[in-house]
């Protein structure tokens, strides 16, 4: 869940931001269509380009995290 949220929420910010500054184009579609055109954009980027990239990345720091926990514990004994 968290991966997907840190993966959309930029994704989203970003979206609101730009059709915000495009305001005299979209300010004038009604709530549903300025809804489906930025979910059109970021639902594509996130499944395809952005989430992939973070699952990898946090997996990798879980592992580090699981190497360096293992590592502190056998110098313990």
């Amino acid at each position: 869940m968290v991966v997907t949220w840190v993966s959309i929420f930029p994704l989203v910010t970003v979206g609101m931001t730009v059709m915000t500054l495009s305001g005299p184009v979209t300010a004038t579609w009604p709530t549903w269509l300025r809804a489906l055109s930025l979910t059109g954009v970021v639902v594509p980027t996130a499944v395809y380009l952005v989430v992939p990239r973070v699952l990898a990345l946090s997996v990798r720091w879980m592992s580090w995290r699981r190497r360096r926990s293992a590592a502190a514990e056998s110098c313990e004994y």
